[in-house]
């Protein structure tokens, strides 16, 4: 079976942050992404620059992905805040972690929350009220997001909200 000549960006930035998010870091190499998506080691180098180069553009893409899904929300004011929250995507921890260690995906990842606050404290009243209620709900639902997606059923964020009024 030949190699594929091309391949869109989007595929192969799936499988880094598959990658990322069942293996780790050490994980991601030009060897690897080669064997799981069929382009030569050689085309994956000259396409990213390096593996770093690559984990980063995936992470900025994955970043664009979430941001963009916050905006398409957003443009239903008529959804309540466990509305919008129920329908968002959130963040892996692998791309949180990795997100962290590095200065703009930093920045990337911090948008992204204040802009589900913002969000969020529309939905709530705005005010300084609103806004501290968002932040918490906010800080509970990803919370809540990364335990589920290990197995762990906690709370249902309905009953926060009613404990919040």
């Amino acid at each position: 079976m030949s190699r594929p000549r091309t391949l869109p960006d989007t595929q192969i930035f799936a499988l880094v942050l598959s990658a990322l998010s069942d293996q780790g870091e050490k994980a991601v190499s030009f060897g690897n992404l080669s064997r799981a998506c069929g382009l030569a080691p050689a085309t994956l180098a000259q396409r990213f620059g390096s593996v770093d180069g690559m984990i980063h553009a995936a992470l900025l893409a994955e970043w664009d992905r979430l941001s963009a899904a916050v905006e398409g929300e957003t443009a239903d004011p008529d959804k309540g805040a466990q509305g919008l929250l129920k329908h968002l995507p959130t963040p892996s921890a692998a791309v949180l972690a990795v997100s962290l260690r590095n200065a703009a995906l930093r920045q990337r990842a911090e948008d992204w929350r204040a802009r589900v606050e913002t969000a969020v404290a529309a939905r709530r009243g705005g005010g300084p009220k609103g806004r501290e209620v968002a932040a918490m709900l906010v800080a509970a639902w990803y919370s809540r997001q990364l335990w589920d997606s290990l197995g762990a059923k906690g709370f249902k964020l309905s009953d926060l909200m009613k404990r919040l009024g």
